[in-house]
């Protein structure tokens, strides 16, 4: 069952879930491959999700982050401030990307790491 519609390269929700409710417009995808149908993934307004990269799971993408690439946010992890995910990287399960850190190339944060302030991950991190 579908959760959203694309508007003006914005998500707008079709149903409630999670904190989510029918009508409320989020942030911006290039297309739908960018942000699943299944789980209480989400795009709030002011963030954006763009080229190859994917949103899935119960994850959450807020503030001004962007997520870019062939990255991945999935599980319960949250990307929020002015965070950015791109390249390859994956952050899964309980992490939290914040601020200003920037997390790219092949870098997996997972776990319940905490990547946040100017921090600058390209590696493997978790907690």
């Amino acid at each position: 069952m579908r959760k959203y519609e694309i508007v003006d390269g914005r998500v707008k929700a079709l149903r409630d879930f999670s904190d989510v409710k029918k009508g409320e417009v989020g942030g911006y995808v290039k297309g739908e491959h960018n942000l699943s149908h299944e789980g209480d993934c989400w795009v709030y307004e002011g963030a954006k999700v763009s080229e190859y990269a994917d949103v899935y799971g119960d994850a959450k993408v807020y503030g001004y982050a962007k997520v870019s690439g062939w990255a991945k946010v999935y599980g319960y992890a949250d990307v929020s401030g002015s965070a950015k995910v791109y390249g390859c990287a994956d952050v899964s399960e309980y992490a939290d990307v914040s601020e200003y850190a920037d997390v790219y190339g092949d870098a997996k944060v997972y776990g319940y790491a905490d990547v946040s302030g100017n921090e600058q991950i390209n590696r493997k991190t978790s907690t």
